[in-house]
């Protein structure tokens, strides 16, 4: 059930409807978590009960760790709860990449294992509700929230449709807290909602999906095309992938506005950071400080020696890559991005000389160092991935994109950069809220219309959902 689709939008309306109908706040909060039923069930009901294990598996563990009595038993059952979490992530999203590349190792060695494939169907979005169950966990053991005690609000902490799939991350720190407070209607919150969503969807179904229809072809079958056709199409890898995932994030947030929640911005401008760490902190937010407090710090972060430092930015990074899919593609990625804040990290604690003259250079560097990372996290393999770069970095003839394609990526980015110049310079927010509403009502109005019409026919599902 994707944001953008019929489907989608009828679970919503009956949903707000009886939400803001029913005048017991329990009685809401029962009903959010059937509506999360009805939206992760309409893509496999019997995954349903792999959350509910996890929710109430570390529901109870959690009061377990509070209130036991020595360290020792606090750890052990903190092991076991991120064991389980883990364990059940590892078996389902990486248990064929495993197989295939013990068969691969033993091969060298003359031996030939059959094994067959096992057919696992991948839950979606176990990485984003692993990810919010084990901050759960270790924010309790570390004294930093209490303990839930009512089951209803912790599954709907995992549960609540907006962000069920692809985020954004969910600290329970945020979102416990409102589960118990009482919401009350308010049309500014409504209004709010419905501009992110209505900007989530141009993002989504305007931008990222035409993008598409110029990615896929390219991507399939890189060694057919030109060098110029190539750098076209990993540009408009950048926007499809920035529009399409912080597109979801703004009908997310959208979303949960208009029940009273509020969700963790995910995006803020990444494309206009002026380094790679910058970046990082502007790109996918909720997943970077994720990685940063339940990986980084804990492995030491920067407390120890400089090579202490780079080797847990690498660690991380890696981690953060294999978290995204089951690949080498993937986890050279991280790789590559570990490499990358290792070097800035280097960089900028020495005084180099002409460092001022690279300063207007910062942004377009960072996003060409972005850009060749999309490569890794795009390709099919690494021989396509190969393949790309090269002949991004050596001219080679080959097959031409439609001029129409040009025009259209040309457009695409245009409109891109101008929001970002837009938003750096302008508090749109506000600009919009001073807008009279009959203004602001026909405003949307008429760009909806217009999604409606520029969108493509055959559009995609998100790209995070693999994720």
């Amino acid at each position: 059930m994707l944001f953008h689709s019929f489907g989608f939008l009828a679970l919503f309306v009956i949903t707000f409807i009886v939400y803001w109908s029913l005048t017991e706040h329990r009685a809401r909060m029962a009903w959010l978590l059937a509506a999360g039923f009805v939206f992760y069930g309409s893509w496999n009901p019997w995954l349903i009960s792999l959350i509910l294990f996890s929710a109430g598996f570390d529901f109870v563990l959690a009061q377990r760790i509070e209130i036991a009595a020595s360290p020792g038993r606090r750890r052990l059952l903190l092991i076991l709860s991120v064991g389980v979490s883990l364990g059940l992530l590892g078996f389902f999203k990486y248990t064929n990449f495993l197989l295939d590349n013990a068969a691969s190792i033993l091969n060298l060695f003359g031996l030939h294992p059959h094994h067959p494939a096992i057919r696992i169907i991948l839950p979606l979005g176990i990485s984003f509700y692993t990810f919010e169950t084990i901050s759960y966990v270790v924010d309790v053991y570390r004294g930093r929230v209490p303990a839930e005690r009512n089951f209803l609000n912790y599954a709907l902490f995992l549960m609540f449709f907006p962000h069920l799939i692809a985020g954004p991350i969910v600290r329970p720190r945020d979102f416990l807290g409102q589960t118990r407070r009482k919401k009350r209607f308010d049309w500014n919150r409504l209004e709010l909602g419905a501009r992110l969503f209505l900007l989530g969807l141009v993002k989504k179904a305007v931008i990222a999906d035409q993008m598409a229809r110029i990615v896929d072809p390219v991507f399939a079958a890189p060694s057919r095309y030109a060098s110029e056709a190539i750098w076209v199409a990993v540009l408009c890898y950048a926007a499809q992938i920035y529009c399409d995932f912080s597109g979801y994030s703004d009908m997310a947030l959208g979303t949960a506005h208009a029940f009273g929640f509020k969700l963790p911005v995910n995006f803020n401008l990444p494309y206009a950071a002026g380094n790679i760490s910058e970046f990082w902190r502007r790109w996918h937010m909720s997943l970077s400080s994720w990685l940063r407090d339940y990986l980084y710090i804990p492995l030491g972060g920067n407390r120890g020696s400089t090579l202490a430092t780079y080797k847990n930015l690498m660690i991380t990074m890696l981690l953060g890559g294999l978290w995204h899919g089951a690949g080498w593609n993937f986890v050279l990625w991280g790789v590559y991005h570990g490499a990358l804040l290792s070097t800035h990290r280097a960089l900028a604690l020495r005084p180099l000389p002409g460092k001022r003259l690279f300063k207007p250079l910062r942004i377009p560097f960072t996003f060409l160092c972005v850009c060749l990372g999309w490569v890794l996290f795009r390709a099919h393999t690494i021989d396509d991935t190969w393949i790309i770069l090269q002949r991004m970095l050596i001219p080679t003839e080959g097959q031409a994109l439609a001029t129409g394609s040009v025009v259209l990526a040309a457009a695409a980015w245009s409109t891109i950069l101008l929001a970002h110049f837009a938003a750096s310079f302008v508090d749109l927010t506000r600009l919009a809220r001073q807008l009279p509403a009959p203004i602001m009502a026909t405003g949307m109005a008429v760009v909806f219309l217009l999604t409606q019409v520029l969108m493509p026919s055959q559009g995609g599902a998100f790209i995070y959902f693999q994720f």
